[in-house]
């Protein structure tokens, strides 16, 4: 079909008389014909997320069989269907950009600017819009900078979400959690628990990278990119939107700094960052450094590592904090902590006459020690607004389990998180 969702039209399907002799016979019977080629390649609205699928399970195959391999021929699959599936996951009520439109608006005529839209990226004429700076509160009192971007870059971002997500699941850690599908706080804390609960972690590192969005190497992140990412056309997408700017009080600002906190591609970003500055090179230095139990969660920006000997964990905070200035982050003095917990600290401080296990903030909770028929894992609170409010009391007897609100966490995702810390190796030569 030509046109979106419209029936096919009456047509005559030319076919000759019977006899071409005269007087000729009777004609056939005019019928109704398909308009458009029956073969064509995308399906419409019953069926293009079927073929959408079908086209990114096949780069996720590839993915996940060729590690090492770059793809050179991915902007293709940015059609008007995958435009139309990201239009429609955006938020209705999202505030708008620069260009003012908002969801609604855009709705009104959507098949038409999704056309122009999706011919303006493949000729190479799309051009980002500056986002707009926003702000809004943190629970520390400060204001955390957003930038809103313009609709029509939400929706190109969000296609190129779905195909790059089809590659980079294949490669992200199995300790990476946050903004990526099925992978979500509670996910992140079902892992942590468990591996606080199963592994011998008596050290916890509770590590804080400071302003990490707006922190990002821009020159970096296209390398890493490049390392997967073969297709210049995509690589150049990127870079326009590093580059489109931030408005602000009526001047655009640019800088070679940041990914934009807010965008639909900046958490994107932001793992793909932390893939290979952080997820990559922690896993080689528990294999190689660690001599005892190690574990690891991130949840986007917020990491939190548990180990058996306190040399460890003072060894890996030096060594991080090293990793970490080669690529322009820099982990915050006040907010990054190690402290003694886990399944024997209360015992311990008790005979030091240290008082009740400190506790640390995980993913928006406030992860504390209590005990229940003497079992012992890592307990959760939700934080309030105000920092540290609501911490429960705990026994300094041992520790026992609550999640934050309703049913524990679970499911496959959880249990991926689960298996990917009980395997931790111990030990350096493991």
């Amino acid at each position: 079909m030509n046109g979106h969702e419209k029936s096919d039209p009456t047509v005559v399907a030319m076919k000759p008389a019977n006899k071409a002799g005269r007087p000729m016979a009777e004609r056939v019977e005019r019928r109704v014909g398909a308009k458009g080629n029956a073969g064509q390649h995308n399906t419409r609205r019953a069926q293009n997320r079927e073929s959408v699928t079908q086209a990114l399970a096949r780069i996720r195959q590839a993915a996940r069989t060729r590690k090492k391999e770059r793809f050179t021929a991915l902007l293709h699959h940015i059609d008007v269907d995958l435009l139309r599936i990201a239009f429609l996951a955006l938020q209705r009520k999202a505030a708008p950009g620069v260009d003012g439109l908002t969801w609604r608006d855009y709705e009104a005529e959507l098949e038409p600017r999704l056309t122009d839209l999706h011919a303006r990226v493949h000729r190479g004429a799309y051009r980002p819009q500056p986002s707009r700076r926003t702000y809004i509160p943190k629970a520390d009192g400060k204001q955390r900078p957003l930038a809103i971007a313009a609709l029509e870059d939400k929706i190109v971002q969000g296609a190129t979400v779905l195909v790059l997500n089809a590659i980079y699941e294949q490669d992200f850690l199995g300790f990476s959690y946050g903004f990526r599908p099925g992978r979500g706080p509670h996910d992140a804390l079902d892992a942590l628990d468990v591996g606080i609960g199963s592994r011998k972690v008596n050290y916890i590192l509770d590590a804080d990278i400071r302003s990490f969005f707006d922190s990002v190497d821009q020159q970096w992140l296209i390398r890493f990119l490049e390392h997967r990412i073969g297709d210049p056309r995509i690589i150049r997408l990127a870079q326009k939107w590093l580059k489109a700017g931030v408005l602000e009080d009526g001047t655009v600002t640019l800088s070679d700094r940041g990914t934009g906190q807010g965008s639909v591609i900046s958490p994107l970003f932001a793992n793909i960052y932390l893939h290979y500055v952080l997820d990559l090179w922690a896993d080689r230095w528990r294999r190689r450094e660690a001599t005892g139990d190690m574990i690891i969660v991130r949840y986007a920006d917020d990491v939190v590592a548990g180990f058996e000997h306190e040399d460890d964990a003072r060894r890996f905070l030096d060594a991080m904090r090293t990793r970490f200035e080669e690529f322009a982050l820099s982990l915050h003095p006040d907010k990054t902590r190690l402290i003694e917990f886990g399944r024997h600290a209360a015992a311990r401080r008790e005979r030091r006459r240290l008082g009740k296990p400190e506790t640390f903030n995980f993913s928006g909770l406030h992860v504390h020690l209590r005990q229940v028929s003497q079992r012992r894992f890592p307990a959760t609170q939700e934080i309030p607004r105000r920092p540290h409010a609501g911490e429960t009391p705990g026994n300094p007897g041992g520790t026992a389990t609550a999640t934050p609100s309703g049913n524990p966490p679970t499911g496959r995702m959880a249990e991926a998180g689960r298996q990917w810390l009980l395997q931790l190796p111990c030990g350096a030569d493991e």
